[in-house]
């Protein structure tokens, strides 16, 4: 009996140490930014055994869609329950995931007038929870994905600087405008007047086929790509237009089209998938 009992309790206590080590996240966290004269909020994950380790960590950028902020990937995402779970099953290394604020004051991730989200973010962000955290400073160990218009940013951040990312994973992601033309009804739409020159310099750096096309191939391929939209998505054209325009340069890229529409269901399956292929850049593949 007493055997018995010992097994039991002995059973327990492996299992609580199995089952029980999680992650945790952070999401009100604040830091002030100068660049954009406010208070910036931010989430991160940080994995199961950060408070117990000395070790330092790989990083994931991950970028919220229009309309939410710096929680959308914690509430609707469900950062946490998945990417404890990736890593339990042995298919997602332990690293930290950094959720930025994308929504307040205005709204996106690109440098626009006044609103120098992009400076922030490499000027003022990056080197913030990089030196807060314990997070490994180079390429092979820092990565970038996103939804919707965190997609987009994805492809901006890793095309703009691909010294810094090993990989990037745009879901669903809006490419740009796919014609100046479009980008004229956009601005338009916002109130937003510049001059004929000042459009198109923001569409070739705002654009990713465009500038896909027009960089040197070899920083473009120096990043891994997972590219992934729902067939019925309707960012289906620029998804699939960057997918044409990478293959005709023979750019190295995952390209995935699942059944599926612009929705949390889609990208809470994606994010697995995400987690593993970032995983394969951060262990050297």
């Amino acid at each position: 009996m007493k055997n018995t009992i010992f097994f039991l309790a002995f059973h327990l206590i492996i299992s609580s140490i199995a089952f029980g080590q999680n992650g945790k996240v952070l999401d009100e966290l604040t830091l002030n930014s100068k660049i954009l004269e406010s208070q910036r909020k931010f989430a991160i994950y940080l994995p199961p055994d950060y408070d117990s380790s000395q070790r330092s960590y790989p990083v994931l950028y991950l970028l919220h869609g229009g309309g939410d902020d710096q929680t959308g990937w914690v509430q609707f995402g469900e950062v946490l329950h998945i990417t404890d779970k990736a890593i339990r099953e042995g298919k997602a290394t332990p690293m930290i995931i950094v959720m930025p604020d994308a929504n307040t004051g205005k709204r996106g991730y690109f440098n626009r007038g006044d609103w120098r989200y992009e400076d922030f973010f490499f000027e003022e962000f990056m080197p913030y929870v990089e030196t807060t955290y314990r997070i490994k400073r180079e390429k092979r160990f820092r990565a970038v994905a996103g939804l919707s218009m965190g997609g987009g940013g994805s492809f901006m951040y890793a095309l703009h600087h691909p010294e810094l990312f090993s990989s990037a994973c745009p879901l669903s992601a809006s490419v740009g405008p796919l014609t100046i033309d479009k980008l004229k009804e956009r601005l338009k739409e916002r109130g937003e007047t510049y001059s004929e020159e000042e459009i198109k310099t923001y569409f070739k750096r705002h654009n990713a086929i465009s500038l896909v096309e027009s960089m040197p191939i070899e920083d473009v391929k120096s990043v891994r790509w997972f590219i992934d939209c729902g067939d019925d998505d309707f960012l289906y054209e620029g998804n699939s237009l960057i997918h044409i325009a990478m293959k005709k340069k023979d750019i190295p890229h995952e390209y995935r089209v699942r059944d599926g529409r612009h929705s949390w269901t889609y990208w809470r399956a994606s994010l697995p998938v995400v987690l593993e292929f970032v995983s394969d850049a951060f262990h050297q593949y």
